[in-house]
């Protein structure tokens, strides 16, 4: 859009007389060059203000500061939380109090409270990072008659900060469809929103007049734990009653149902390289195969069907060095794509080399 150094002084230049000395190196190119090049980075500058200006362009906290314009907000890097499981040297429950902070594989939990009898721990660092590891925990601080202190189970998941091009398709996607009074885009719209959302698909009139499903999915596109599916619930309509509690219309009752996961077990004949080690390229393969699911899965919203295809499951592995041929490749036993149902999201599963 605006001009680079070699064009301002192109345009300089003509406007100079050709009976004078305009090579570089003379009086009049020296006499121009600093003001050009000054020109230049200004134009630059300019060009890249433009860019932190409209949302398809922007990024970070200018493309944050966009979309909240339109009360469009993007969500947080969110801690997960556990429950946990502490004993005594009799084997009965070991009292803890809140604040009490634990170690594991190089992450901090610290208690937050109980729930239904157990203890309810949060990871100190929020993200993804926090839903790695279970496993016996280490205190902080030495608790006389601990024997037994352990993570059992994940009870929320870690998110880290939404990404950019997810922000940016939910401020794109506030213009193309008029949500209003409980419809299919104001549903979208609205528990696309929650915190702990990553997609939704919406099923209305699904058991009846007034009734309306929305299966969902996580923001690490994978299937909820019950505790994120009930506080989704209770944010849209409290026990299903259609009573306008939640950001549901009065009169519609609404489930939330997690989307289910397909675990995908994969066959196939590999061909080394001579000097391969098996394992070294399987974790490679398996890597390359993750990140073609991840991307099935961030579509899943706006696919009716998504299909694992057995084509870029071979692409994928030849793409990886030490890779000579794939062959034979099957999912689930079977020499085809997989088709999948329509609230079904694929995970990798197995994966046997025969």
């Amino acid at each position: 859009m605006f001009e680079d150094y070699e064009g301002l002084m192109a345009r300089k230049l003509a406007m100079i007389s050709d009976k004078r000395d305009k090579r570089q190196g003379s009086l009049i190119f020296d006499a121009m060059a600093p003001n050009a090049a000054e020109s230049a980075s200004f134009y630059a500058d300019l060009e890249m203000l433009m860019d932190r200006t409209f949302a398809d362009t922007a990024t970070g906290e200018d493309l944050t500061r966009r979309c909240a314009e339109r009360g469009i907000w993007r969500k947080e890097a969110v801690k997960a939380t556990f429950y946990g499981k502490f004993l005594d040297g009799e084997g009965a429950g070991y009292p803890l109090e809140t604040g009490e902070r634990f170690y594991l594989e190089g992450l901090y939990y610290c208690v937050t409270g109980q729930e239904n009898g157990r203890y309810v721990l949060e990871c100190e660092t929020a993200g993804e990072i926090g839903n790695s590891f279970l496993g016996e925990l280490l205190p902080v601080q030495h608790l006389e008659g601990l024997a037994v202190a352990e993570l059992e189970e994940l009870r929320t998941d870690g998110e880290d900060e939404e990404e950019d091009e997810v922000l940016r398709g939910r401020y794109m996607d506030s213009f193309t469809a008029d949500a209003f009074g409980g419809n299919v885009a104001d549903y979208r719209k609205k528990v696309m929103a929650l915190e702990g959302v990553g997609g939704v698909k919406v099923y209305p009139i699904w058991n009846g007049g007034g009734t309306v499903k929305l299966v969902v999915l996580d923001r690490g596109w994978r299937k909820p734990t019950e505790k994120e599916l009930e506080e989704i619930q209770t944010q849209i309509d409290p026990q299903q009653r259609g009573l306008g509690y939640g950001i549901a219309p009065v009169g519609h009752k609404v489930t939330v149902e997690a989307a289910e996961e397909k675990a995908c077990e994969i066959t196939t004949e590999l061909t080394l390289e001579e000097n391969a080690v098996l394992e070294d390229i399987l974790e490679k393969i398996k890597a390359a195969w993750e990140e073609y699911f991840l991307s099935l899965r961030k579509k899943w919203a706006d696919s009716e069907r998504l299909a694992v295809r057995i084509s870029y499951l071979e692409s994928a592995a030849l793409e990886v060095f030490g890779v000579v041929d794939i062959q034979n490749t099957t999912i689930c036993h079977q020499a085809q794509n997989l088709i999948l149902e329509e609230t079904e999201i694929p995970v990798l599963g197995e994966i046997e080399v025969v």
